[in-house]
């Protein structure tokens, strides 16, 4: 690590008063082992992509997302295609890919921890879809893409309920949506060895971690980072029951089965539907009609 660029979402997580103090805090972590650190605040509306692709044109060898898996979605964008690293300082709510890699949630002793890591080789998932206008347009993921009421989680999640009641303003969200929702079915394709698997499920997500941390802790049984795939999670049913029985699963542990529910491994998923529903990818949410992703690689600190 000889050069860095510290970018952070000022408006993340919540301590986000002490946001500056944190991110210099992490800085001077870094100066005082010779690496030439800087910080900026991310920009909006795809700003940031831009933000980091000039770092590393100016001979940043690492990138560091300081906030949450949104910022780190933000950042991964501009990474993509480089040989640049991605480093990561945990100022988020969430944090789930900081816990996955079981980095410190201190901002100094993640700096400290940064200095003396290997950099490794990861996958990470990408994301086709339709833009608001049409357009086809990707992005990429590192943690999860969901369709389905889990997106429209992010979609209708408060912004300013989430910095001031943290994790809290996600389960009240969930718990209202899992009242309320109605879980609309859409069609999917999976192809696998020498034939395609057809669906019409309610809910799918595409997981690339195992360890969300807090208290749901792991939601795809199998899913890693070390693997070159995702772990899909079906659901083939609207029943509320089902949905929660799945999200009991995770909360304690078990590994009792869950009806109208499955899990498979795929590198490829297509996903067409008449109706528009949601779908959101480690924190950024959109609107669609028609996706598909798959897994590529990205080098991670």
């Amino acid at each position: 690590m000889r050069k860095a660029l510290l970018l952070y979402n000022p408006l993340s997580g919540r301590r986000h008063d002490r946001r500056l103090a944190d991110v210099e805090a992490a800085v001077s972590v870094l100066r005082a082992a010779g690496v030439e650190a800087s910080s900026a605040a991310t920009r909006a509306d795809g700003g940031t992509t831009e933000q980091v692709r000039n770092a590393i044109a100016q001979g940043c060898d690492i990138i560091f997302a300081c906030g949450g898996d949104g910022t780190i979605h933000d950042v991964l964008q501009g990474l993509v295609g480089t040989n640049a690293a991605l480093g990561i300082i945990p100022l988020g709510t969430a944090n789930s890919l900081a816990h996955d890699l079981g980095l410190p949630l201190s901002p100094v002793r993640a700096a400290q921890a940064a200095l003396t890591a290997v950099p490794r080789r990861l996958a990470v998932g990408r994301v086709e879809y339709q833009d608001f206008t049409g357009r086809p347009s990707s992005r990429y993921f590192t943690v999860a893409t969901g369709i389905g009421v889990d997106a429209h989680l992010f979609y209708k999640l408060n912004p300013r309920a989430k910095r001031r009641l943290g994790m809290m303003a996600y389960y009240v969200k969930a718990t209202r949506l899992w009242l309320t929702h109605k879980m609309e079915h859409f069609a999917i394709e999976i192809p696998d060895t020498g034939q395609t698997r057809r669906a019409e499920v309610s809910q799918l997500l595409a997981v690339r971690i195992q360890n969300f941390g807090g208290i749901l802790r792991e939601l795809a049984p199998g899913a890693s980072l070390e693997r070159n795939d995702h772990r899909l999670v079906l659901f083939h049913t609207r029943s509320r029951a089902a949905y929660l029985g799945y999200i009991l699963r995770g909360l304690l542990g078990t590994r009792w089965t869950v009806p109208a529910s499955s899990c498979c491994t795929a590198r490829l998923c297509l996903v067409a539907s008449c109706r528009k529903v949601c779908r959101r990818a480690s924190g950024f949410w959109l609107r669609q009609t028609e996706s598909c992703w798959e897994r590529g690689r990205r080098r991670s600190a």
